[in-house]
């Protein structure tokens, strides 16, 4: 009964109304087109989430035309860990007194939100001393394309993701201990077209509220886990690919609670499943012609470019795994026979490996496998180009491809098994300093390292159903 109530309300939930007038544009325009309220100046913070404050649309427009709205927000959101802690050292912590930093909206690039009555969104990029400040995920980003377009290099990247939706809503869990949590969809439902009815309706009112933002999606299917979605993005400019990422879990998890239900990204929300977050990603010119592959007219092999660029992934992103793994949790999804990468190797259309070759020609491309649902995509991403440019750079060759079972092949190494291995060669790597920025290092090292602590001294349920009586 409660799940044929939730897909009830989920269908009853107004769809976006078609207009003549784009949803993104000059923030004015938005208000008055669409009768906005409410405004939502907002930043992404190092977990990849908005981070902002509300507005009184009008009162923001007559405060931006006459120059006294006032931007700024403590610098702690930069800093914190996924709870909000404040750090105890660092730039944005106790230490630092917990200074403002100022935010840069760019008004001509408003987006309304339908899945927010009312509603629509400013990002603003986080500017210190008059520049864009170097600990802003987007600036981190922006720094690795600035580069690779020294290499004369553009990527265009394409995201995949998955998520878990569970009855109840965020609320209930955390009433309920984190337990008992029961997913939407009982058993395996991967590509299965006879979803339940809060499943499909789910993905209906997604589908409609991104269309309804600009911001359309390539295709949701069901994945294999219980309650497990999947959903495809459509190619486009890197930049604009992560916010839209980011947009898109704000979207989910809000149309969720709406609907009674919870949408997480945690990237082993229980054992034996695991949500990945793909990263397509190919290079051309500035004439726009692939460099990837050898024959650029309908070629699947790579060119020596190309290879050279999946060397720098193998190298570089074990070395940089906080980026793409920035949780204590986030190593669990790691598993053999997972469909997650367990070892680091490369393979034509071969989803065991962590970096899969697909495509041809002018599509061909590099789908790094290893980033799970929680990352955030800029952090990711940024680590995946470094990794590409080191690997041009250098002149890397890669190892052989593997076209069998990546997970039983010994030769190739295997990815870093918690965070805390990962934080170690991430803080120790001169690599990692010389192709982010020791400030970068240091920064996401500290983020990472207060996950690594929270859980250092906790007791798991794990721990009593091993060791309670048997210890």
């Amino acid at each position: 009964m409660k799940a044929t109530m939730r897909a009830a309300r989920l269908r009853a939930a107004k769809p976006p109304t078609p207009s003549a007038v784009s949803p993104t544009g000059p923030l004015e325009q938005l208000v008055a087109a669409f009768g906005v309220d409410t405004v939502l100046l907002a930043t992404v913070d190092a977990q990849g989430r908005l981070k902002g404050k509300e507005y009184y649309a009008r009162t923001m427009v007559e405060q931006l035309r006459s120059g006294a709205l006032s931007t700024e927000m403590c610098g702690y959101v930069l800093g914190t860990d996924l709870a909000m802690t404040p750090a105890s050292s660092g730039p944005f912590s106790w230490a630092s007194g917990f200074g403002d930093i100022g935010l840069l909206p760019d008004t001509k690039r408003a987006r309304l939100l339908p899945w927010l009555p009312g509603t629509a969104l400013l990002l603003a990029e986080p500017v210190g001393g008059g520049w864009s400040h170097p600990l802003g995920p987007g600036t981190v980003l922006n720094e690795q394309l600035h580069r690779l377009a020294g290499l004369g290099m553009v990527p265009a990247v394409g995201i995949e993701t998955e998520f878990v939706l569970y009855e109840g809503t965020p609320r209930d869990a955390a009433a309920a201990g984190w337990r008992g949590l029961r997913p939407v969809v009982w058993d395996n439902r991967d590509y299965a077209l006879n979803q339940p009815p809060v499943a499909r309706e789910f993905g209906r009112r997604l589908r409609e509220v991104l269309a309804g933002a600009d911001l359309p999606v390539e295709a949701v299917k069901g994945e294999g886990g219980a309650g497990q979605i999947e959903v495809t993005f459509p190619y486009g400019e890197a930049l604009a690919a992560c916010e839209q990422h980011v947009l898109f879990k704000h979207a989910a998890k809000t149309i969720a609670d709406d609907a009674g239900l919870t949408a997480s990204f945690m990237a082993a929300p229980s054992t034996g499943v695991g949500s990945g977050l793909h990263l397509h990603v190919s290079l051309a010119d500035f004439d726009a012609r692939t460099v990837l592959a050898a024959d650029p007219a309908d070629g699947t092999e790579l060119s020596e470019l190309g290879e050279q660029a999946v060397a720098g992934l193998l190298t570089v992103l074990p070395e940089v795994a906080p980026l793409w793994a920035p949780y204590v949790n986030s190593y669990k999804r790691l598993g053999n026979h997972s469909f997650a990468p367990a070892r680091l190797a490369w393979g034509r259309d071969n989803r065991t490996c962590a970096v899969r070759v697909v495509g041809h020609g002018p599509s061909l491309r590099l789908e790094v496998r290893l980033p799970g649902a929680d990352a955030n995509p800029m952090l990711a991403l940024a680590a995946v180009l470094a990794g590409i440019r080191h690997g041009i750079e250098a002149g890397l060759k890669p190892p052989p491809a593997i076209s069998g079972d990546a997970y039983e092949h010994p030769d190739a190494p295997l990815v870093p098994q918690s965070l805390a291995e990962a934080l170690h060669a991430f803080e120790t790597s001169e690599l990692a300093g010389d192709l982010l920025g020791e400030l970068v290092v240091a920064h996401l090292a500290r983020v990472a390292r207060m996950d690594l602590d929270h859980h250092a001294a906790r007791v798991t349920d794990a721990e009593l159903e091993r060791g309670l009586t048997q210890a």
